[in-house]
């Protein structure tokens, strides 16, 4: 098995206020099919903020902003059932949010507790990140780089349409793993 390059860490501190690469970041989910396999999706569609404070990260926030229509899984049908009033009921629920509420970190890591907000429905969710890299550009920009995974009970946000297996089990796992390849822009 191959691994990646080793990250760049070439700043010091990474202090400022930034803004998400929406064409280097992934904002993801997994989720079980027929109990069986690993459904992949993401979003095209989100733009996000952060002000990273990394002597005092208790100073530090984040807001993210997501189009619940921009949903990708690779499957056009399966993008328009997730789409319809059985899932993300995007006509009337077309933006999901994120607003840290506590922003704490150990060396590289970094937990982001906040609201979520799917369907109008506010949850505190918690987001272990691993800062995995800071650089500036070719082009002049500072660039820091972080990936982080929390698991949600969709059910917790309205998301409760299933079907039942004859052989047991459920089409869709409740528990869902939301996953973030963050890349992020220092604003000038």
């Amino acid at each position: 098995m191959s691994t990646f390059d080793t990250p760049t860490t070439a700043l010091a501190d990474i202090t400022g206020d930034y803004a998400l690469d929406v064409s280097h970041t992934r904002l993801g989910f997994v989720a079980r099919h027929a109990m069986v396999t690993k459904v992949r999706g993401n979003f095209d569609k989100f733009e996000g903020k952060a002000h990273i404070d990394a002597a005092n990260p208790a100073n530090s926030s984040v807001e993210v902003s997501i189009d619940a229509s921009s949903v990708q899984t690779g499957n056009a049908d399966r993008d328009g059932h997730i789409r319809s009033g059985d899932f993300f009921d995007v006509e009337n629920y077309p933006t999901w949010t994120f607003k840290s509420t506590n922003v704490s970190r150990d060396g590289d890591d970094w937990t982001i507790t906040g609201d979520l907000t799917i369907k109008d429905v506010t949850k505190p969710v918690t987001i272990e990140f691993e800062q995995t890299g800071s650089a500036q550009d070719p082009f002049g920009n500072v660039r820091v780089g972080f990936e982080g995974e929390t698991t949600v009970n969709r059910k917790d946000f309205g998301l409760t349409w299933n079907a039942a297996l004859e052989t047991g089990g459920v089409l869709v796992s409740e528990k869902i793993k939301l996953e973030f390849d963050i890349s992020a822009i220092k604003n000038a």
